[in-house]
């Protein structure tokens, strides 16, 4: 749900788009970080916001970290 949204900030798209690994932090909603495999050897770190239930908001991108390697270690940000 979040991969057009880090299309369109980048300005690019991406043939591969896979999780593999992820953390949370629960604040007012639930914060992921997402390390995703987008190509080659390209990971980026993504930081997606999930709103409490009753908000009924979609998934957001808050922010994310590109230049990242399969080595890398997810933290928070």
């Amino acid at each position: 749900k979040v991969k057009p949204q880090l299309e369109e900030k980048e300005g690019k798209t991406f043939d591969v788009f896979t999780a593999v690994e992820f953390k949370t932090q629960v604040v007012a909603g639930t914060n992921y970080f997402i390390k995703v495999h987008v190509g080659n050897d390209e990971f980026m770190h993504l930081r997606v916001f999930r709103s409490l239930p009753h908000e009924n908001k979609p998934l957001s991108l808050h922010s994310y970290q590109s230049s990242k390697t399969k080595h890398d270690e997810l933290s928070y940000f």
